[in-house]
């Protein structure tokens, strides 16, 4: 335990230093979007923090995640169901859903404005992200991930809970919606028209050049003519986000330029927002995620693919 605390650290060292070294008073610093579980255990009973576990996992990898929840949480942890968070009348996955309905199920939750809301997931950085950027995108001003998620808090040796939850009470929360933080399908074409931004995909190099087909019914398998290509895996190191050193080399290895603009997507808006947190963890911000992603580009036929 004592040695994953002092990498811990060191971690938030490196992460401050990168993107505080030329920043002015506390008061002006925007703080690094990446916490480590040495951090979140000092802090575990301060009254304005909210933990949520945000796991969710492709149908692949055969896990229950409500199931693991009441196995094994972070103390005190909320459960963020992503699908039922999500827009569940769109027909595409995990679009956002209206600022008023998500701010009804974030008072049914017990999270209100003015909180701390640091979130998780049971991979370590994988569907986490996606809330946190959820969250930003609605106007929470202080929203956290953790870094290697429940995997490094148990590696931590720090406790966990089962059963379940306590019910809390309802709190009023507000949603703004930040229109610039969500790319549509017509951004995304005008952006590869005149490479007014870079669009930058997280999934895989394989499902990327089309070797694989897509795993949703009526998506063709390949990429939007002009995209970058930078697996979200590439910016991790055992679940954890690898160093703001790191990060940059593996941008300019994609190609990348992260001090340009940047729109991401994936195959269906989740690990989108690992890149997304990447480059926040730089001390940069994306000029959008694109919410439909591969999931609704692929599928309309009127939008072109590129393979190879």
């Amino acid at each position: 335990m004592a040695q994953d605390t002092a990498q811990d650290t060191a971690q938030d060292t490196a992460q401050a230093s990168a993107q505080g070294s030329a920043q002015g008073s506390a008061e002006n610093t925007a703080r690094p979007p990446l916490v480590t579980p040495a951090w979140l255990f000092e802090r575990r009973d301060a009254p304005d923090i909210v933990v949520l576990d945000a796991s969710w996992y492709l149908p692949a990898a055969g896990r229950d995640p409500e199931a693991e929840y009441r196995t094994a949480r972070i103390p005190g942890a909320v459960r963020f169901d992503l699908d039922a968070m999500s827009d569940t009348e769109a027909g595409l996955p995990h679009m956002l859903p209206r600022p008023e309905v998500f701010a009804a199920r974030m008072r049914a939750l017990g999270i209100g404005d003015g909180q701390q809301i640091v979130v998780y997931d049971g991979m370590g950085l994988f569907s986490a992200p996606r809330v946190w950027w959820m969250l930003k995108t609605f106007g929470v001003r202080d929203a956290l991930v953790l870094d290697g998620g429940l995997p490094a808090w148990v590696a931590a040796g720090y406790p966990t809970e089962e059963g379940e939850p306590r019910v809390r009470e309802r709190r009023h929360f507000t949603a703004r919606l930040d229109h610039g933080a969500v790319a549509d399908a017509a951004d995304v074409a005008r952006a590869l028209e005149t490479g007014s931004a870079q669009v930058v995909d997280a999934r895989s190099g394989s499902r990327f050049r089309g070797e694989e087909p897509e795993p949703r019914p009526g998506v063709r398998p390949g990429h939007m003519p002009g995209a970058r290509n930078l697996h979200y895996a590439s910016l991790q190191r055992d679940g954890r986000m690898k160093s703001p050193e790191e990060l940059e080399r593996v941008f300019a290895e994609a190609g990348v330029d992260p001090d340009r603009p940047i729109v991401t997507t994936c195959g269906s808006g989740v690990t989108a927002a690992i890149v997304s947190l990447a480059l926040e963890t730089t001390g940069r911000h994306a000029r959008g995620l694109y919410d439909g992603s591969w999931s609704e580009w692929g599928a309309a036929p009127e939008r072109p693919v590129a393979t190879g």
